[in-house]
Parts: structure tokens; sequence; C-alpha cells
């Protein structure tokens, strides 16, 4: 999504415009947004497109907290949510509004990538729990990665549920699919909504069988070459390619595989029977179809299906934003400070996609209107 102005701005602590679709000048929901582990504030620039006001981001990583404050205009807290108090949440929250209560636990301990139950990060959705258990907002948002439904029969997510109802909450979830809410990304994520005001409904697919492309999100960006940055904009650059990955991008298709390659140019690790099967890295995306899904890696050419479609290059960082779903304008480090694509990279790829985040932000809009 691009800003009304098509500009990136460049001030530090300028204010920026903000487009509350599907709300009406003057008609905000009254509500107020905390948002838990917050990130570089995905989730809340959604409902912020949206109209409500987000009063606060709390997350551990410190290096969210120029991109959270300076897009969402509310302030962040640097907290682990196991230290995290409910007093302190329910001081956030404006007095005589509707308390809303967003989070996204880190996904990563929930991953088939990573099912280890030494990790810590595995009581981050049972802390998250017990937070709404004692803070008792009006209505709750959590998103995950579906896996969560599947893993050891579903017990953290089923245990999370059992803790809503028990406390009187009304409670509905499903898997989404990103690109039926307007997202240009084959991203499916679990969303759960829960209130305590009445029953609560889930998202209604807006964008079903019009799905938006990568040429409709970044098909206009100014080209580059692997290792260069756009004048007017420092989050627009490539990462820098090896002299053989030149060669292998250059033999690469949209939407194909290593398979493509001279065979001189196939990877010694894909000529083993074990690496055979291994074709969604380094390749191209399609203009005329969704993107794969953002990781943390999206800048590297060989960490994924994330070859520009024509040039010969990886996804630039904002591409990657973009996307995601942020608006063309989101500012993911301070103006005049180093860019990192690891750093940058991950900030853009954890977060929850805005456009997701803007659909909850309706249902949640609407289930107030229809309660208050």
């Amino acid at each position: 999504m691009r800003s009304k102005e098509g500009k990136v701005r460049r001030g530090g602590n300028s204010k920026k415009k903000v487009a509350n679709e599907g709300v009406a000048v003057g008609k905000r929901p009254a509500a107020s947004v905390v948002d838990i582990f917050c990130g570089a504030g995905g989730l809340s620039h959604g409902f912020r497109q949206r109209g409500f006001e987000i009063v606060g981001g709390i997350d551990i990583d410190e290096n969210c907290r120029y991109a959270f404050e300076q897009n969402n205009e509310a302030p962040f807290i640097r907290r682990d949510v196991a230290t995290l108090k409910a007093d302190e949440i329910n001081g956030l929250f404006t007095p005589g509004r509707p308390r809303v209560l967003v989070g996204c636990a880190p996904c990563q301990p929930f991953s088939t990538y990573n099912q280890k139950n030494e990790d810590p990060k595995w009581q981050l959705l049972r802390q998250f729990g017990n937070l709404v258990d004692k803070v008792r907002p009006d209505v709750l948002s959590m998103e995950n990665v579906p896996s969560l439904l599947a893993f050891k029969d579903g017990s953290p997510f089923k245990r999370f549920v059992k803790k809503l109802r028990d406390a009187e909450y009304h409670v509905v979830w499903d898997v989404l699919y990103g690109p039926n809410f307007g997202l240009a990304q084959t991203r499916s994520r679990l969303v759960l909504l829960a209130s305590k005001l009445g029953p609560i409904e889930l998202p209604r697919a807006t964008h079903k069988g019009k799905h938006r492309t990568v040429r409709d999100e970044i098909g206009d960006l100014p080209p580059l070459n692997h290792g260069g940055v756009d004048d007017s904009d420092a989050l627009h650059r490539a990462s820098r390619l090896s002299e053989i990955n030149v060669r292998r991008i250059s033999f690469s298709k949209p939407g194909g595989t290593w398979r493509d390659w001279a065979p001189q140019l196939i990877a010694d690790c894909h000529k083993v029977e074990t690496g055979k099967g291994y074709s969604s890295v380094y390749g191209r995306m399609e203009w005329d179809e969704p993107s794969p899904t953002i990781t943390t890696q999206f800048f590297g050419f060989g960490n994924g299906r994330f070859g520009h479609p024509e040039q010969d290059r990886a996804l630039s960082l904002r591409e990657g934003a973009l996307l995601q779903g942020f608006p063309r304008d989101y500012e993911f480090i301070a103006p005049g400070e180093c860019v990192h694509f690891k750093k940058v990279g991950r900030l853009i790829g954890n977060a929850v996609p805005v456009k997701l985040a803007a659909a909850i932000a309706n249902s949640v809009n609407s289930h107030l209107k229809e309660t208050q």
C-alpha cells in the first residue's frame, strides 16, 4: 500500500499522514490499543490505518523503538513480557474507552524449524495468556503461525483458548490467507479474536479471486543493480551478489528453480540425492502472482524464491516491506543511520503484514459498533 503522496518521507520527526481506509472522518473507533510483542509496528499500523488510537507498544528488542514510535505516534516500552505487570498495561489504556489488546508472540518456537521444548520462547504464549487473564481487555487479537494448531496435538494453543473461555471470552479463530485480504504475498496466518462484549466475527475476504501481485506492489520502483541503492530511498537497496550468483540469477526464470541453470552453476549440495528436493531456493518471483512468504532473510537470493522477477538481484529492503503491506513511506531506521540488511530484514520479515492487520482491525471496529 502506498501513501497518498507516493513519496518517501525523510524527516526524523515528521507527522505521518495516515489513510484511515473504511473509517469516516470524525468516526474513529472509540477504543485504545496496546500491542504486545509489537516489533516494528505492523499490527499496530494496520489498526492505526483504521482509525484506532495506539497507546503503546511493548517488545524486548530495542531495535524496534524507532520504527514503532515514528510510524504509530505511540510510546515504545522495552520490556520482557515475563516481567510485565497487568497494572503497567492497564495504565496505558485511555480511561473510559474500550480496551483492545493485540499481540503476536514470536512464532519461531512454533515453527516446524524450531520445536525444542527447552527453548524459553515456548513460554511466551503462556505468559501472554496470563497477562490477558489479569488485564481482561474488552477485545483481544492474537496472530501466529498456522503450525501452532498442529504442534503436539495443539496443546499450547488449546491451553490459551481454554484460559480465554474460562475468563468468559467469546473466542473465534481460523487460518487466514493473506492474498484474500489484499496482501501480495502467499502468507497464511492463524488469527484469533476474543471479546468479553459478545460474539465476534473474523475478517471476511475482500480480495478472493482478485489477488494483488508482485507487479502491483513493486513494479514501479526504480531499477537497481545488485549492491545498488536508490538515491531517493535508502531502503531501496539490494544486497551484493557473488560472481557465481550473478551468473546463476541470469539463468533463473520467474517461478523456476536452480534446475534451470547450466550444469556448471548448480551448487554441490543440490547435486547429491539429499539436496535435490530443495527447489524453493535460488529462484525468481513472478510479476503477476503474489510473492512467496517474506522471511527475515528475503534480501538474499539464495535464501528462498526472492530473486527480482527481471532484474539480476534479490529483493531490496523496501520491496520486502511493500510486499509485507507496509506503506511506502514507513520508516524503519532514523535518518542518517547506517542501513544493516540483517537488522532491517528482521524488522520487516518478523512483522505482522499490515494489510492483514487492517482487516483484523475492521472486524474489531464492526464488533465495537455492534456492542456499544
